[in-house]
């Protein structure tokens, strides 16, 4: 009879106690994907010259995917793929140069504001030598304003290409 007096009260006390401390966010590379899906929306920008540059992303596939679509002056829409792999973040970009560079990062910590992704391969490359998307690091500035440096590498020279964005208002 004593425990049905007080079982509303403990289970006030257990949800505000479960209120007061947020759930654990998971790993940090679940912590970095959830950022990425934060981006979720279309972004207008600037190159490094000044030139106007779009992008898009959304979330695909019940959460799993976040796919990009970057449109950079004098250049073809190109396509990237993001998702879950294992404690890390893979990606998939497709080219108009006709080849699939895959590359990864695997973040070290949960709050996250970069993430530099490395070359792991390539679908369709006829050898290393030939140009390809080779590095990506997405800056998160803040909620509206996003950097992204794409590293393109053709034989052994390294081209930056700068893009900073800012979050489309309705």
């Amino acid at each position: 009879m004593t425990c049905r007096r007080f079982l509303p009260l403990c289970v006030f006390f257990a949800l505000r106690l479960s209120l007061a401390f947020p759930l654990v966010a998971g790993t940090p590379a679940e912590s970095a994907f959830k950022k990425l899906q934060s981006l979720a929306g279309q972004w207008e920008g600037k190159d490094a010259h000044g030139m106007a540059a779009k992008t898009s992303f959304e979330v695909l596939a019940s959460g799993t995917a976040v796919m990009e679509k970057l449109e950079a002056s004098g250049m073809e829409e190109m396509i990237t793929l993001y998702s879950m792999d294992r404690d890390g973040i893979a990606l998939v970009h497709y080219c108009p140069t006709n080849n699939q560079p895959r590359m990864r990062v695997v973040p070290t910590s949960s709050d996250v504001n970069e993430l530099s992704f490395d070359y792991q391969g390539a679908g369709n490359l006829k050898s290393p030598e030939t140009g390809h998307q080779h590095h990506l690091v997405l800056k998160f500035e803040d909620a509206d304003h996003l950097t992204e440096t794409w590293t393109w590498r053709e034989g052994d020279k390294d081209t930056p290409m700068v893009f900073h964005f800012a979050r489309k208002k309705s």
